[in-house]
């Protein structure tokens, strides 16, 4: 991983903000996320969280986690907004996804977008890696940082929350 600085830091930081717009219109009702999937300077692929094609029959927001018996790995209704970007770029760039970037936010209570913390979800470091998207952005406190995405998910699955 390695921290941006400059005219690299400043453009991430605007592809950034259009993941946070993207992220306004989440419908999760635990977390609105957004990201988005560039190429070449390109947004090639953008999503939001929300339950599956956004059917409320689907949503699951107000269940607790613990009530999900152990093996189910993903205990949100929600379609994370870095899958839904990646089938976007599969749908509409498929011959620009490899080699791309994935940004990814998280708004807060007030809309505002929150700093990451350390990479976490397998979910979507397999399906990144997978699709070929070869490096993976988060905003963090000492800065926004790039991950190849081969690191993002080893650190995926190394997470442990403090308890």
């Amino acid at each position: 991983m390695r921290y941006l600085s400059g005219e690299e830091e400043k453009k991430a930081l605007e592809y950034i903000n259009k993941a946070a717009q993207i992220a306004s219109d989440a419908t999760c009702e635990r977390s609105k996320c957004g990201s988005v999937i560039v190429n070449n300077n390109e947004i090639i692929g953008s999503g939001f969280n929300s339950p599956p094609q956004n059917r409320e029959d689907q949503r699951k927001c107000s269940y607790s986690k613990d009530s999900y018996h152990e093996k189910v790995t993903d205990k949100t209704c929600c379609v994370h907004a870095e899958q839904r970007a990646i089938m976007d770029a599969l749908r509409t760039n498929p011959d620009k996804i490899i080699g791309s970037r994935l940004y990814f936010i998280r708004l807060d209570n007030d809309g505002t977008p929150s700093r990451a913390g350390k990479p976490y979800c397998t979910i979507c470091s397999k399906m990144a890696l997978d699709a070929g998207i070869e490096e993976f952005v988060l905003w963090h406190d000492e800065g926004v940082c790039v991950y190849k995405t081969d690191e993002y998910n080893s650190l995926s699955f190394q997470y442990k929350e403090k308890i």
